[in-house]
């Protein structure tokens, strides 16, 4: 165990008793209906319980890298095979924990690495609350298991470019281009779905002399429409939409608002993305 500059017990504004002075974070990470679980060691707080892998962050220490230095700490999971998808917040007044919320390929082989760490196991999510949990993890598990859905940002961008006076009626293309590398740009989104900041799989939608810009040097998702925009953001969501997916759509169509909601998905408007962009 390497000690860091946050290794130390701080009391909160409710009067709790928490490990790390600058707060902690953990990882939950889940795949096909099971999450990955730590068995704690029996010297460590909480011993014999399970709950989530992770620790006490370091001074100006950003929550998901707190929560996969912890992770790989105390087990082998690789952090590479990790795609974070939410941030989820627990926030006790001068100390918060924060979960981070990620998705694997496969259900990895993952061992202890520490000795924090007893035993590690892929739970199936209905078995979880049957398991002696760590008291923290056990009171915030209701929410996170709400929560077990990767985020995607389906964007129709020939409505959001109209919504804002930037010149995009002078070229078409080169706004679209704009706006994708822009979105391309967010890193954490906040009011999407159920979670508290969302790391969404991004797809914007083209259309027109817009058609042909592609996704370019970025990791958006760039679908271009062959006839009407409006069918293939439509075609688009339903083949996204799902349980195991939050998808919400940016449009400011009321019609198209109404089918994208039809097909199970979520809407917002330009100006709730635009103040993300901002």
């Amino acid at each position: 165990m390497t000690w860091g500059d946050g290794d130390r017990f701080v009391r909160c504004e409710q009067g709790h008793t928490h490990w790390g002075r600058y707060g902690a974070a953990g990882l939950l990470a889940y795949h096909d209906g099971h999450v990955l679980l730590q068995h704690r060691a029996k010297m460590t707080i909480g011993g014999g319980t399970w709950g989530v892998f992770g620790g006490a962050r370091n001074r100006d220490e950003e929550p998901i890298a707190a929560a996969l230095r912890e992770t790989a700490e105390e087990s082998t999971l690789d952090a590479g095979e990790v795609t974070v998808r939410a941030l989820m917040h627990e926030d006790h007044g001068g100390w918060r924990y924060d979960t981070v919320l990620a998705t694997v390929p496969t259900l990895l082989d993952v061992r202890p690495a520490s000795w924090e760490s007893r035993d590690a196991a892929w739970v199936p999510v209905e078995d979880v609350a049957g398991h002696n949990l760590f008291a923290p993890f056990a009171n915030a598990w209701p929410r996170l298991r709400e929560c077990l859905r990767w985020p995607v940002l389906v964007v129709d961008a020939a409505n959001v470019m109209g919504s804002r006076a930037d010149g995009w009626w002078r070229d078409r293309a080169g706004a679209a281009a704009r706006l994708r590398d822009e979105v391309a740009a967010v890193d954490g989104v906040t009011g999407l779905g159920p979670f508290d900041v969302a790391y969404p799989e991004k797809v914007l939608v083209v259309e027109g002399k817009a058609r042909d810009i592609g996704a370019g040097d970025t990791s958006v998702r760039v679908v271009s429409a062959k006839a009407d925009g409006d069918d293939e953001i439509v075609a688009t969501t339903a083949s996204l939409v799902g349980p195991d997916a939050v998808c919400v759509v940016v449009t400011a169509d009321r019609e198209l608002r109404r089918r994208c909601v039809a097909e199970g998905a979520e809407v917002a408007g330009p100006r709730w993305l635009l103040n993300q962009l901002s």
